[in-house]
């Protein structure tokens, strides 16, 4: 239940969040990948700035969010990290940086918070990367999970449609976010279940959860800023709200641009030397 006060902190820290949960504060967080966009985010006073792998599809325009290096994460974590002033950053490890491997998660992981000086890293599953997620915070690096929908996983399932609606899976889910919370992860993301599980979760568990698909019972929410923004058309999944049409507005300015120079309008007197 929400206490109507906002709490209005001048950094973000894990500590930040779980008070926010404790309190009934909402947590809002949105992705970034480069500079400029995170230095607005973070004007408007984002809580939790995520550098994800879906840069994979939004920035490099692959299908998928598997073809995305650890390399090319740690640019778009440096970018990301250069413009902020309030935002905790959240860095996913991309695919093939930490499974079944948990000397390379550590491994990864250090590089992305020595190399980006990002604040914690996110990674996809439950108990197969419990060891993982264990040595990465034994080195102080903290973990945020994500459960539900992996779209890491996306070859192994087949398809993007909702998780976890079989009572056997919603349990596993409820059992891998208790497990994720008592290894130490300080949040978790639940992507596309139904939202009556995910509110079970969150009440389940101490930790705040963060909600993109799971409905409004959860701790905090997440979208991806190109989605949010209107600046992808091609995707339009039911949680997916638009908040601007920025494809079109774009589109319009290059448009008038291209006028105004074939017409010899621009530049003008007073925009030349």
């Amino acid at each position: 239940m929400s206490t109507g006060k906002k709490y209005n902190p001048k950094r973000i820290t894990t500590h930040v969040l779980q008070e926010m949960k404790n309190k009934g504060e909402k947590i809002s967080m949105l992705t970034a990948y480069d500079y400029s966009m995170a230095k607005i985010v973070d004007a408007a006073g984002i809580d939790i700035i995520l550098v994800g792998d879906s840069a994979s599809n939004v920035m490099a325009g692959h299908e998928t969010t598997l073809p995305i290096t650890l390399d090319q994460m740690i640019y778009h974590a440096s970018s990301v990290v250069r413009a902020i002033n309030r935002s905790l950053v959240v860095v996913d490890l991309p695919f093939g940086a930490y499974q079944g491997n948990s000397k390379e998660a550590l491994t990864s992981s250090i590089r992305i918070m020595k190399e980006s000086g990002a604040h914690a890293v996110k990674m996809e599953g439950g108990s197969e990367i419990l060891e993982s997620v264990e040595r990465i915070l034994s080195a102080g690096i903290p973990v945020m999970g994500h459960l539900g929908l992996t779209p890491q996983s996306i070859y192994k399932f087949g398809t993007y449609v909702v998780r976890a609606k079989e009572e056997e899976e919603a349990n596993m889910l409820i059992k891998d976010a208790k497990a994720l919370e008592k290894s130490g992860c300080f949040a978790i993301v639940l992507e596309k279940i139904p939202a009556k599980l995910a509110e079970l979760v969150a009440k389940s568990v101490s930790i705040p959860i963060i909600g993109i698909g799971a409905g409004g019972k959860v701790d905090g929410q997440v979208l991806v800023i190109h989605d949010m923004l209107g600046i992808t058309q091609e995707f339009s999944p039911r949680f997916l709200r638009r908040y601007n049409d920025l494809y079109d507005s774009i589109k319009g300015s290059v448009l008038n641009y291209i006028n105004d120079v074939k017409s010899g309008d621009f530049p003008n007197e007073k925009e030349q030397y």
